[in-house]
């Protein structure tokens, strides 16, 4: 039998107290990103803009979804300015050249900035400008956005200028995306899980106005209108801002055509060309069915 000398003791009550396992629950880390905690995480990626909502008295919003890449016409403009300096430099590289043409397309879509600006500039104004509200009162068809770059930026942009709340939901992306400055500050989070960033997407959306855009755009596009085929969601105005890019982009009678999709479904969108265009189309829609809470029920 050993002797248990005090600097022992000392020791080893040392190592315990900084073993992983002494740290209390909710303080560690590790513990909370381990994949058995997964479910946790998503409660509390949940909860968190939930409280947060419900603090600034936010009770339904539109969502503005759109390109990161569709930026405003100063900053277009000197984008393709750098491509045709470059393409002058080897004007025989095909890579080049396709630059160009392709910075000579966001140039001309870079209007849908300055558009989304300006529709979110609109709603918010109408909706969160009356004098005659009180301070505590509940704030409908706040404007969200995913918080990027882009489209998204000119949406909480156009509130901003109004002083106006709007939301931006950013995502952790391998490509670093840092949240737009116009966003409320009290009201810009960062998500893990895409599934609980679009779930607060819809939960309280009254609206959906979908500017030109790619793969994300298209994701979320396509999982509102899934939703409502289903009947898995509430009835709500889904609208496609910029018919000319959009019937491009994708055949809808074309799938109807084929039996695909059922003739009705072609009304679960609607095509709208200039902010006043959108914001009427809203209001007629929940002039016509009402204006209760109405929440997806998925």
């Amino acid at each position: 039998m050993s002797d248990d000398r005090p600097d022992d003791r000392e020791k080893r009550t040392e190592r315990l107290l900084h073993a992983a396992n002494y740290r209390v629950a909710f303080q560690d880390a590790d513990f909370l990103a381990s994949p058995p905690m997964r479910a946790t995480r998503l409660q509390l990626e949940f909860m968190k803009p939930e409280l947060a909502f419900e603090e600034h008295n936010i009770r339904s919003t539109i969502v503005v979804f759109g390109s990161t890449r569709i930026v405003e016409p100063a900053v277009a403009t000197a984008d393709l300015e750098r491509a045709q300096a470059r393409l002058a430099d080897t004007p025989d590289d095909p890579r080049r050249q396709r630059a160009v043409a392709r910075a000579q397309r966001l140039l001309a879509k870079s209007r849908y900035y300055d558009l989304a600006r300006e529709f979110a500039r609109l709603v918010s104004s109408h909706c969160q400008q009356d004098p005659q509200r009180p301070a505590t009162a509940e704030a409908d068809y706040v404007i969200v956005t995913g918080g990027g770059p882009g489209i998204m930026e000119a949406a909480n942009r156009g509130a901003f200028e109004v002083d106006a709340k709007s939301i931006g939901l950013n995502i952790h992306l391998p490509m670093e995306q840092f949240p737009n400055p116009y966003i409320t500050p009290d009201l810009c989070f960062q998500f893990h899980y895409f599934a609980v960033r679009k779930f607060h997407f819809l939960l309280r959306a009254k609206a959906l106005v979908v500017f030109p855009g790619g793969f994300g755009t298209l994701d979320e596009l396509f999982d509102a209108l899934a939703l409502r085929q289903t009947g898995r969601m509430s009835d709500i105005p889904i609208i496609l801002f910029g018919r000319e890019y959009w019937e491009h982009v994708i055949d809808f009678h074309y799938l109807a055509d084929e039996g695909t999709i059922e003739d009705h479904d072609l009304d679960l969108f609607r095509y709208a060309d200039t902010p006043e265009e959108a914001w009427n189309m809203i209001q007629r829609f929940h002039q016509r069915y009402g204006s209760e809470d109405r929440r997806v029920s998925y």
